[in-house]
């Protein structure tokens, strides 16, 4: 008989690296940022960015507050599930309105441009007004190509602007944080994970998401390949014909902008069954914002988007 092996073989799952990673992101921007925020939507991504940084700072409180940049044409399903993860974690909760912004003159509101669009400006007013040096976002790199060329810490200037000509390198993942007065970081603690990866962790995880991501009944209507909900936001144009479809939605934001799949997945096992098929990621495959051109993402990015 042979002797038993004296110590075990530990080997982290793919999840419990992934996780590792941006707990560690969120510790090492807590300790070296003064004033940092995280950006949440109440949509998949924000939520597991949520459900990371409250782990990371377990059992004290998350250190920093929540910011949200409200369009005004949010799903209600999503404003819902925000209330109900800024009231159980007691945290602070920014809301940045497009609305409000609009009011004041930060932005101007000329018809024609979207309200998705318009967060921009709201947003990086926020940063400037709250002195915020540093915002989670829940980027990924597989979304979009201008996404994928980010670095987890990405420098703004004192415009709210990216540079991707500009960045820092991150050998060996050490992170380089420093800015002048003005500037902030933008951070990506969900960079190297993978819709799928997102779908696993909230299957593992069990928290609470927005109804909306599973299948369900919604008159719909069908515009540039896309199915939009009917809305009083979002008036039918002459020749498009609403419908009550099975659907579900793989991603949200602006109603106006955000279109459902038709899809019989009511559980989490069978959106990744679904998504693990998928060969067009959620952002091409059902945002308008991101419809205008190729470089639709990278210019906004440039800008001061998230």
């Amino acid at each position: 008989m042979s002797a038993p092996p004296t110590h075990a073989d530990y080997q982290l799952s793919q999840l419990d690296q992934l996780e590792a990673e941006s707990i560690h992101i969120f510790r090492e921007v807590a300790a070296e940022f003064e004033k940092p925020v995280l950006m949440f939507s109440g949509g998949k991504d924000s939520i597991v960015m949520l459900r990371l940084a409250e782990k990371a700072f377990y059992p004290a409180k998350i250190p920093f507050p929540l910011l949200q940049v409200d369009t005004g044409l949010d799903f209600d399903e999503v404003l819902a599930t925000r209330d109900n993860w800024v009231n159980r974690l007691g945290v602070r909760l920014v809301v940045a309105s497009v609305e409000e912004a609009i009011t004041q003159g930060i932005v101007i509101d000329d018809g024609k441009t979207s309200r998705n669009r318009m967060q921009t400006a709201t947003l990086l007013h926020a940063i400037e007004e709250n002195g915020f040096t540093a915002a989670f976002g829940g980027g990924r790199r597989d979304e979009e190509k201008a996404r994928a060329k980010e670095r987890v810490y990405s420098h703004r200037d004192d415009f709210g602007q990216w540079d991707p000509k500009m960045q820092r390198p991150e050998l060996w993942s050490l992170y380089n944080g420093r800015i002048h007065g003005g500037e902030h970081m933008r951070i990506f603690p969900l960079s190297n994970w993978t819709e799928l990866d997102i779908w696993h962790y909230l299957g593992q995880e069990g928290v609470e998401i927005p109804e909306i991501y599973y299948a369900h009944q919604r008159r719909v209507f069908k515009r540039d390949g896309m199915w939009l909900t009917e809305s009083s936001h979002n008036p039918c144009k002459p020749g498009e014909e609403v419908q009550e479809l099975t659907v579900r939605f793989r991603t949200v934001g602006d109603l106006t902008l955000t279109g459902a799949v038709e899809s019989e997945a009511d559980t989490i096992p069978k959106i990744i069954e679904e998504v693990a098929i998928a060969r067009v990621t959620e952002r091409g495959a059902t945002r308008g914002d991101d419809r205008f051109s190729e470089a639709a993402m990278e210019d906004r990015k440039k800008e001061g988007y998230f």
